[in-house]
């Protein structure tokens, strides 16, 4: 898989692409992640400049639309791969779950982060991009953003975890839409806090009944609307 960012401030990425799993599938090339400097494309003047001041009017500054619809064209040129092009943008679509899983079966993702007061509107009319957020509340910038898509989708490609199972049952994941049931290591107790004896029987049936059970009474004291959600897919 490849993943494009587009951003104008690549170097907030250095440390988060050299850590922990995301590092090794990268070594591993089991995913390619490059970032464009959005500034490369703009006019040849002392600070490159890619933003303006909007018509009509307003506070702020807008990424202008010509440097970033010619980054994009001359990104997507890099590869043969058609890329899916996302806008971050707390205007977009609420990202979850279900869409980690479907950007993960993509052979390419391009993301553009905004900045200021976000992109000229005619990047959206031309480029015709999904627009995704991944919350109800406004970042500096969708640096911030790309890191969270990032982190969930390489998670789910192959190879990358090592146990291909790990991700399955997740919380809203595909094999348990619903919250993760609780789970226990050593010690047995601490602090009179003991690990429930049905972990501890051998009884795999049970032990899946209870883990089923928990995982049940979890969603619906914590997060009730996913149970409605689940029963509206089915």
């Amino acid at each position: 898989m490849r993943l494009d960012i587009v951003t104008l401030f690549p170097a907030i990425f250095d440390g988060y692409l050299t850590q922990s799993l995301l590092d090794k599938a990268i070594q591993r090339e089991l995913v390619q992640i490059h970032r464009h400097n959005l500034r490369d494309w703009a006019e040849n003047t002392p600070h490159r400049k890619v933003d303006d001041r909007p018509f009509g009017g307003g506070p702020g500054m807008l990424i202008q639309v010509e440097p970033t619809v010619t980054c994009v064209d001359s990104v997507e040129a890099m590869d043969p791969r058609p890329a899916r092009r996302i806008l971050l943008t707390p205007q977009g679509k609420r990202f979850d779950q279900r869409m980690a899983e479907d950007f993960a079966t993509s052979e390419r993702v391009l993301m553009l982060c905004g900045r200021y007061e976000g992109f000229d509107q005619r990047v959206v009319d031309i480029l015709q991009p999904e627009e995704v957020s991944i919350g109800d509340f406004v970042l500096n910038g969708g640096e911030v953003a790309a890191m969270v898509i990032v982190d969930a989708v390489v998670r789910l490609l192959p190879g990358v975890l090592g146990d291909e199972n790990s991700s399955i049952d997740d919380s809203f994941s595909r094999g348990n839409r619903l919250l993760e049931f609780p789970q226990y290591t050593r010690p047995r107790e601490f602090r009179d806090h003991a690990v429930p004896d049905v972990l501890l029987s051998g009884d795999h049936k049970a032990i899946a009944k209870w883990r089923d059970q928990q995982s049940l009474d979890r969603t619906q004291k914590r997060r009730s609307d996913l149970l409605e959600s689940d029963n509206e897919n089915n």
